[in-house]
């Protein structure tokens, strides 16, 4: 008998849902059914293989009590496009499917909202919690009694130390490192390798001291 509730619709088809989709078709027991976007974003028939369907008629074709979706977003706008087609979803009524590789260390218990995807390599100490709709890409430490809210981005090598609280529509960069006990307000922006040793404000911004200024090609590949 096929389990219905692993059917799985992913909203988006750009690098991160190629990336999030290859994790979820080779390293979970879900099974990727379709693509959607917003019609107006629909361009092309197929992704990965699978069909795309506009997210105006995805309830119809792919009904909620069937499938569960994952919106596979980036963090453009602190992570706010995906927050809103977050909510699109889960007013559709669709379950929101989220997923910890095998490969990443989490303690046993480890409270995780939904639409929220860990990689492979993170090691996740006891007591911490992972917000909703919150990405962490490879390869970071999250410390024990840590706290990681809603529509929050952390890429890869970061170091959360322990009881710290991040708060929502958050991105943190590359190697930036968080001492232990703080908090960092929502909407704030960590740059990559960035030191952060005390509360934050909202919508702050911290880059690294030491940075060099890239030419960004115009064909720069959006996420």
């Amino acid at each position: 008998m096929v389990d219905v509730s692993r059917k799985l619709v992913i909203f988006g088809t750009r690098q991160i849902a190629e990336v999030l989709g290859w994790y979820f078709a080779h390293d979970s027991d879900f099974e990727i059914v379709a693509y959607t976007v917003d019609a107006e974003y629909l361009s092309e028939g197929a992704f990965q293989g699978r069909p795309v369907v506009a997210f105006e008629e995805v309830a119809r074709e792919f009904p909620p009590d069937a499938h569960a979706m994952f919106v596979a977003l980036s963090y453009a706008k602190m992570n706010s496009i995906r927050a809103a087609k977050y909510a699109a979803a889960k007013a559709l009524g669709y379950r929101l499917a989220s997923h910890i590789s095998p490969r990443a260390s989490a303690w046993e218990g480890l409270p995780l909202g939904d639409n929220t995807f860990v990689m492979e390599h993170n090691v996740v100490q006891p007591f911490s919690r992972i917000g909703s709709n919150t990405f962490l890409w490879a390869g970071n430490h999250i410390g024990h009694h840590a706290v990681i809210g809603d529509h929050c981005f952390l890429a890869s090598h970061i170091v959360v130390s322990g009881a710290t609280a991040i708060g929502d529509h958050c991105f943190i960069g590359v190697n930036a490192t968080l001492r232990d006990g703080i908090t960092v307000a929502e909407r704030c922006l960590i740059g990559a390798g960035a030191l952060i040793m005390a509360d934050t404000q909202p919508e702050q911004v911290f880059l690294a001291q030491a940075t060099v200024a890239a030419r960004v090609p115009s064909s720069r590949v959006r996420l």
